[in-house]
């Protein structure tokens, strides 16, 4: 994985998704209010133990995980 020490994974937490600083706030949750059209400055104000660059790795990571490359394992038919 790629160096991102604001994002954690516990399995006790969340289920094990990832989520920022050992919080009960996931990297989904703040990507999906960003896609949403959320101001991150509403985001923050709104969940005011963020800071902004727990947004900005939270937007880096989910950037890292979509650039993954799938390797389709079933023939094309």
């Amino acid at each position: 994985m790629a160096d991102f020490p604001r994002i954690t994974r516990d399995p006790a937490l969340m289920g094990g998704k990832a989520c920022i600083r050992g919080m009960r706030v996931t990297v989904g949750m703040i990507v999906g209010q960003i896609g949403a059209g959320v101001p991150v400055d509403r985001l923050l104000a709104d969940y005011p133990y963020l800071e902004h660059e727990d947004v900005l790795e939270a937007m880096r990571y989910a950037a890292w995980l979509a650039q993954e490359r799938e390797i389709d394992l079933a023939p094309a038919q």
